[in-house]
């Protein structure tokens, strides 16, 4: 690293010490001064704790430009086929209460943006889909009684009349186990219709990679084991709903899209021929060519 540091840093170095001063207070803030210092100015990297933040300030900063569109696709995915086949709505409301008390946790305790930025992002979209899915399961009525608990809930969270710190702490520790919970149903959807339907592959790789980042930079960052250890559980669940992904990517359609077509009602052209040779076995008789291919005699060919 001293190696690469003295060649890069006859280059760097003019450029560095004399970075607009918006961006240099920027980077002040986010790496502080000791090892701003130490990166931008004497680009020394031998300094392993000063890179080591850099890398996981970085991560955190682009785990939240991502989280600003990684659930876009699935919205998208559901507007164009107007389905929620293989979503469970159960797995969205779950999911956005462990956000939703992860949000209240790290703004009451004052941690980086960088550590927690995405989850405010995440939440949002989440709304939109969990109120989708219900729309498109015809359970419209739900919604708004959906977003009045939710918004009801955050207005207790975060505020500390409501909700002391102690409360806090075991609302942060169930939002772990919540977190964790909510892939459950979204895996069994999938396990049960025997397909992945609606799911974006999109969101869920992001949601493998997004758990794996956040357990370094919570590690690097944030002293706090609770936290911590719901990214690790997050990321093992993560993973088992990736692999479900790549198992199902070539399968065909799920058992409920089969089982529709099965269920298919009969055309009423398809119907009438059926019902007219029914008549006409009764009868002895044989139905004509017309009736039975529903094409007109002219079509017939002559011999």
């Amino acid at each position: 690293m001293d190696a690469l540091g003295s060649a890069i840093r006859p280059v760097l170095s003019p450029i560095t010490k004399n970075l607009p001063k918006p961006i240099a207070e920027l980077g002040e803030s986010l790496l502080g001064p000791v090892c701003y210092q130490t990166l931008l100015h004497d680009i020394d990297l031998t300094k392993t704790e000063c890179v080591k933040l850099a890398i996981s300030k970085g991560l955190g900063i682009g785990i939240i430009g991502a989280s600003s569109i990684v659930k876009i696709p699935q919205l998208l995915k559901l507007l164009n086929s107007q389905s929620a086949e293989g979503l469970s709505f159960l797995s969205y409301v779950l999911e956005s209460g462990a956000y939703l008390i992860s949000l209240s946790y790290n703004v009451r305790h004052g941690f980086p943006f960088s550590t927690y930025g995405e989850t405010a992002l995440i939440l949002i979209q989440n709304i939109a889909i969990a109120s989708l899915v219900l729309n498109y399961s015809g359970r419209q009525p739900a919604i708004a009684a959906w977003i009045a608990g939710l918004a009801g809930a955050g207005y207790l969270l975060f505020n500390e009349n409501q909700v002391n710190e102690a409360n806090l702490s075991l609302a942060m520790s169930a939002a772990g186990v919540l977190g964790v919970a909510a892939k459950v149903p979204q895996i069994l959807t999938i396990w049960s219709e025997g397909g992945t339907g609606q799911l974006s592959a999109f969101a869920v790789i992001n949601y493998l990679l997004g758990s794996a980042s956040r357990i370094f930079t919570t590690f690097q960052e944030v002293d706090d084991p609770l936290i911590l250890y719901g990214f690790v559980a997050g990321f093992a669940l993560n993973l088992v709903l990736f692999l479900q992904v790549v198992y199902y990517w070539n399968a065909p359609a799920s058992k409920d899209t089969e089982s529709k077509k099965l269920n298919r009602p009969i055309a009423p052209a398809a119907a009438g021929n059926k019902e007219e040779m029914r008549r006409a076995v009764s009868s002895g008789s044989t139905p004509s060519y017309s009736s039975v291919a529903g094409k007109s005699p002219s079509t017939r060919r002559r011999g």
